[in-house]
């Protein structure tokens, strides 16, 4: 009976399914497990053999946790709005809702191609998913719960004494008793004080105003990444080197009026709820960097009003004239004020156009114009680059009164701290850097050392140690510590400071311009956002002809011809029927990306509940994800804007936990291997030339790249090459390396199959390219190992592993490819060794003529090799040491092999330590031995210590030193036993040949060694 993993796999992936063996229950009085794989999104490529690694990962994890006698749930889901598909819906003219859906289903879209359907893709991997719990973000029963969420937010304000959200009505009692002059809300800087008189005497659109700036999710003016290639704002981690990571496109800064989540509240629980978790250090370190609390002052600076030029600074003092306005300055080092040089604004900052003098206009607004071409990563990250620009305007210094120059310079960010900076030159390397790049320039000064004994000549002393201040009046002679304290008591004291924690943190941005996202449940009375009542959504994402922003600028929301609220009949009507008397236009933006993964590890607790995201019950028993699984690129953007989440909806008594997701692994990626033919192209014609001939050229030209031994070809004029590049007409530029598809070399030769290269379409323009052969006549391609993506057509799809070898083979060679935390290649050629394992793991069961399982009581090696077995795979596990795992398995099998067991007291338990790995073949073996229910939930075989002690111990027996020869005695003998038997050993007797030792050394356990 042969192994037939095709068959076997079909049988089983059909019964989970008709008999829904993995759908977990809400009530149960087993413990409960919860492991999240995270969100994936949707694209027609499919999967690639790189996307299940995770997958895999959780899912030997959760069948693991079955055995162990959990209720596990592990759903899976889609996280299918976004962008991708609507830039394939511009491009093709096909409607989002119906590429996402072919996309996930699979089938033919309108462009005619043959998509695979990410769900028939995992279920031949034959993953443990529930899927009776599967959702969709962009289905309207999902995201009615995600316009749900945003309402509450809307109707919510943080109180900082309390430190948790409260509802707005309750603001709304403290204003109409008190006013705001006493709350301590997270709210807008530039909040009025107000009297509850007051309060009372406001119109209830200048109340909304106010409201405004204390809801947790509001309307403001913010700076914001805008793409105008794709139309629409992105988040920092959506772009790359300063172009979006979806397409390439240019990105600028740019003022729009946006909705905004006020996650900046929740930058201290964020911070401190990373103690409570159990992550990956790098990962904590990733988020605690993002949120960056920094500790200092807050620093008033006036700015003084202008001459068209100021000859000195004498002059300058002698102005006696009004402040404009102040320039808000957060430091971490408030002990070094008195070494102020100059200030710098951010480009964007609001004060730049308002102080900026006549003079200083042109360039100021040339700079501005260079900078918002830059995103804001790029700035942060380029430390090298020195640019700014005198804005022609001083302030003042708070204690010394002495007129500071203000500049603007890219280096200084509008979204972090105040977007200004107290320049320190003497403290700090981008100001040291700056001030000496303009040093002599217009209103650049010199700089000032404030440290007592430090010579600032070449560098900066940025250290907080072993600093005395000096020249700075009453800073004179005290230490970092005592300077701060002091400087911020002076600051309150003259009102112009005070002392501050500050967060890099800032709210973010929750608008796109874009058409394939949940819309926002919101219309505008009098341009006042208005809330459409809970009870009335999904407020459904409508038909338009166009994805496209309208003529006038407007997101592609504006040519909806159906799109405005009807307060009296509470719906969605055309358009044009907007009277704004009672009927108003709707929202035109929709959520980002990260709307309806901010939340989903709740819905799959209670998937079909229409009334609520979740139930009461639901949430209380699942409580949050033990296990969650995903990559390291969502380290900061996802992870913190779903904590974010949680914490308010456990605040508002949603949410059971402060914490989403308890423990968190990000695995590591496998790489493809890719494969590359090298072109030179010489007087118009084509060679394909090997991989050290292509080196040598790139030697000779200067280019580094990797070694490779290939034999010299042989019909090929490299003489003629070298002439060429000595006389200089030939250099690196004439010879080019190629991605292969994997489809025209042999994957274990690496041989290219040249009929079938120069036949294939992408290679059309190579058809009479001279191919130059090694000596055996073959072609071989260079392998280099990188990234797996279609564009180096270097990806291996699953389906066609899984149709070859079997998915079992797949999931073990995913785990045994390495660490799961690593990233490591891909190599097709290594899958045959795994495919051999299982069909030695079903020869132990079954021969040729069928089963060959007995009853026969088990031998001791039998029970040693299987509980060695259960001890490993369950320590494994738990620490997710999933490749040693394997290795194991194979030991093991190669062990019983040879002992030639056939015992079903070994090769029961044996097929349930293989189920999390091999589900298919185990649930095969189980009901070939007899049984009539799943294995995914017998019970884990226990490890018995017993088993793999030792009673007997091979000694090597030496003799002056030099092994001889090896005897197995019981390890509970006594030296003189010991001596006694191997002194009667014919073996003892040869070696001696009649004579008598000095000395006879044991060591039980150890060593016997015979002297003299």
């Amino acid at each position: 009976m042969k192994y037939n993993p095709n068959e076997i796999e079909a049988k089983w992936q059909k019964y989970w399914a008709e008999n829904q063996t993995f759908a977990a229950k809400n009530n149960s009085e087993k413990p409960k497990h919860y492991v999240l794989d995270m969100f994936p999104y949707p694209s027609g490529a499919g999967l690639h053999v790189g996307h299940p690694l995770g997958y895999i990962a959780s899912d030997v994890y959760s069948r693991f946790k079955r055995h162990q006698g959990f209720n596990v749930l592990h759903p899976m889901g889609y996280d299918s709005f976004g962008l991708p598909a609507e830039q394939y819906a511009i491009q093709t003219g096909q409607r989002p809702e119906d590429t996402t859906r072919v996309n996930i289903d699979g089938g033919v879209d309108k462009e005619g191609k043959q998509i695979a359907g990410y769900r028939k893709q995992l279920d031949k991997i034959g993953f443990s998913f529930d899927w009776s719990r599967e959702v969709r973000t962009s289905n309207p029963d999902y995201y009615k719960h995600t316009q749900w969420i945003f309402i509450q937010l809307f109707n919510s304000w943080y109180c900082k004494k309390q430190g948790k959200a409260f509802d707005i009505k309750d603001l709304v009692v403290v204003f109409e008793e008190s006013g705001n002059a006493l709350v301590e809300a997270v709210c807008d800087d530039n909040v009025a004080i107000f009297t509850a008189d007051e309060w009372k005497s406001y119109s209830e659109d200048q109340k909304e105003k106010i409201l405004l700036q204390y809801r947790m999710t509001y309307l403001a003016e913010t700076e914001v990444n805008w793409c105008p290639g794709l139309g629409t704002v992105l988040a920092n981690d959506e772009i790359v080197n300063g172009v979006s990571e979806r397409g390439g496109f240019p990105v600028i800064r740019k003022k729009m009026t946006q909705w905004s989540m006020r996650i900046s509240a929740y930058a201290e629980r964020l911070l401190q709820g990373l103690n409570d978790i159990d992550w990956s250090e790098s990962i904590k370190e990733s988020q605690r960097n993002w949120i960056g609390k920094s500790v200092g002052a807050l620093v008033k600076f006036k700015v003084k009003s202008q001459k068209s030029k100021v000859e000195s600074q004498a002059e300058l003092s002698d102005f006696g004239h009004s402040t404009l306005d102040f320039i808000e300055v957060f430091t971490t080092r408030p002990d070094t004020i008195f070494g102020v040089t100059f200030m710098t604004l951010a480009p964007e900052h609001d004060l730049v156009a308002k102080i900026t003098t006549p003079e200083q206009k042109e360039a100021v607004e040339a700079y501005i114009e260079k900078t918002s071409k830059r995103s804001e990563r790029e700035r942060m990250a380029d430390v090298k680059t020195i640019s700014g620009v005198f804005t022609g305007a001083y302030a003042e210094h708070p204690f010394t009164k002495e007129a500071i120059p203000v500049w603007i310079g890219d280096y200084v960010l509008a979204g972090y701290g105040t977007g200004a900076v107290m320049a320190v030159p003497c403290g700090d390397e981008r100001d040291y850097a700056f001030a000496n790049f303009f040093k002599g320039q217009n209103g650049m000064q010199e700089i000032k050392n404030i440290f007592a004994n430090v010579d600032i000549s070449e560098a900066a002393y940025g250290s907080k140690d072993n600093v005395e201040i000096t020249a700075s009046d009453f800073l004179n002679g005290l230490n970092y510590k005592d300077a701060t304290a002091k400087a911020i008591y002076k600051l309150e004291e003259i009102g112009q400071g005070k002392g501050k924690t500050n967060y890099r943190l800032r709210d973010a941005v929750f608008s796109r311009q874009r058409y394939w996202g949940e819309p926002f449940p919101v219309y505008y009375v009098n341009g006042l956002p208005k809330m459409i009542d809970t009870q009335h959504l999904p407020i459904i994402l409508p038909e338009v002809e166009k994805y496209l922003p309208t003529e006038d600028g407007l997101p592609p929301l504006g040519n909806a011809a159906v799109w405005a609220w009807d307060t009296k009949q509470n719906k969605v009507v055309a358009t044009d029927l907007v009277d704004k008397v009672s009927i108003f236009p709707l929202e035109l933006n929709t959520m980002p990306g990260w709307a309806g993964s901010s939340w989903y590890w709740m819905r799959y607790m209670d998937a079909h509940n229409e009334n609520e995201f979740a139930s009461k019950e639901a949430l209380a028993y699942w409580e949050n994800v033990d296990l969650y699984i995903g990559g390291s690129e969502h380290a900061t953007g996802h992870l913190l804007y779903s904590r974010f989440w949680n914490k308010f909806l456990k605040d508002k008594g949603f949410a059971p936990t402060e914490e989403p997701f308890k423990k968190l692994i990000n695995q590591g990626m496998i790489l493809g291997n890719s494969a590359f033919i090298y072109v030179l192209r010489e007087n118009n014609k084509l060679f394909i030339i090997p991989k050290s001939v292509y080196k040598e050229i790139c030697e000779n030209s200067k280019v580094k790249t990797s070694d490779e031994n290939y034999v010299d070809p042989v019909d090929f004029d490299w003489n003629k090459v070298l002439e060429m590049l000595s006389n200089g007409e030939m250099s690196s530029q004439f010879v080019q390396p190629i991605h292969v598809s994997l489809s025209v070399i042999n994957d274990v030769t690496n041989e290219l199959d040249i009929e079938a290269f120069k036949k294939h379409p992408l290679y059309s323009e190579y058809q009479n390219a001279e191919v130059i052969l090694n000596e055996n006549g073959k072609y071989i391609v260079g392998r280099e190992v990188e990234k797996m993506s279609k564009s180096y057509y270097n990806v291996v799809t699953p389906d066609d592993i899984c149709a070859e070898y079997g998915a079992d083979t797949l999931r073990l060679y995913e785990m045994f490819l390495g660490p799961l935390e690593q990233a490591k290649p891909w190599n097709t050629a290594g899958i045959s060794g795994v495919f051999g394992f299982l069909k030695k793991l079903w020869r132990l069961y079954f021969d040729d003529n069928g089963l060959i399982v007995n009853n026969d009581e088990p031998i001791k090696d039998n029970l040693k090799s299987l509980h060695k077995t259960i001890k490993k795979v369950a320590e494994d596990i738990e620490n997710f040491s999933f490749n040693t795992s394997v290795s194991q398995f194979m030991i093991c099998v190669n062990e019983l092999s040879s002992q030639n067991c056939h015992s079903r007291a070994i090769l029961e338990p044996l097929a349930i330590l293989v189920s999390p790995y091999a589900p298919h073949i185990a649930e095969e073996l189980w009901s070939q031995l007899g049984h009539t229910t799943s294995i995914s939930e017998v019970a884990f075989p226990i490890f018995e210590e017993k088993h793999l002690v030792e009673t007997n111990k091979e000694y090597p027996v030496s003799f002056n030193g030099k092994m001889r020869f090896t005897i197995e005695l019981p390890l509970d003998l006594t030296k003189e036993q010991i001596e006694e038997i191997v002194m009667k050993d014919e073996r003892t007797q040869k070696q001696l040949d009649g004579r008598t030792p000095n000395k006879v050394i044991i060591v039980p356990g150890k060593i016997i060694n015979l002297v003299g």
